[in-house]
């Protein structure tokens, strides 16, 4: 927490700042939407001399956005009690992160996907040292983007590309091993913009 302390992000300023920050208007749909699927990543800052954000890169064999670098979460099942549940369950199941480890501090603006999701994004301070033991069945590798990075607002590019036959804009953060794009890069643009107070 030190470093982040240093910065001026104390945990009640970065609470606060959860709350105070509103999601630019989404743009209005263009016809009837179908339901989305309620799902929930947990956005896992680690604290500590160089504080960075946690990210995992999912197996190249799932079903769904395989071998995309992501947030540790998913759908939210019946059994959870909330997005907040939701998200440390997946985390525990996807990296070995216990939840005991995970100071929450609020939540994020719901993030829509084009393949149908609206993720519930929940903010979690870990510590460096929290023990990690990704599932090899989800998770590839673990990884992390510094602080640093993500406070720099000259770090995230926007691209357009054919994707689903339409093109589209979408956000790239800069990795020197993986590509950070989708839905994981705007939260992590929208994070970014909360934590410098934009």
């Amino acid at each position: 927490m030190t470093a982040l302390l240093a910065a001026g992000l104390d945990l009640d300023t970065l609470r606060q700042r959860l709350r105070d920050w509103q999601a630019p208007p989404a743009a209005a749909p263009l016809g009837p939407s179908p339901p989305r699927i309620a799902a929930a990543v947990l956005v896992p800052i680690i604290t500590g001399p160089a504080p960075s954000i946690l990210l995992t890169k999912r197996t190249a064999h799932l079903s769904s956005h395989a071998g995309q670098v992501s947030f540790p979460g998913g759908r939210i099942d019946p059994e959870d009690d909330s997005p907040e549940a939701a998200a440390l369950r997946e985390a525990h199941e996807e990296v070995g992160l216990h939840p005991s480890l995970v100071t929450l501090i609020g939540r994020m603006a719901e993030q829509n996907t084009g393949t149908g999701y609206s993720i519930t994004p929940v903010v979690g301070l870990l510590p460096p040292d929290a023990p990690l033991t990704p599932a090899p069945a989800e998770v590839e590798t673990v990884l992390h983007l510094p602080l640093s990075v993500l406070l720099d607002p000259t770090a995230p590019q926007r691209r357009r590309a054919m994707l689903r036959g339409a093109m589209r804009e979408y956000w790239v953060w800069p990795h020197p091993e993986h590509e950070i794009w989708g839905a994981t890069a705007a939260i992590l643009v929208r994070l970014a913009d909360i934590l410098r107070g934009a």
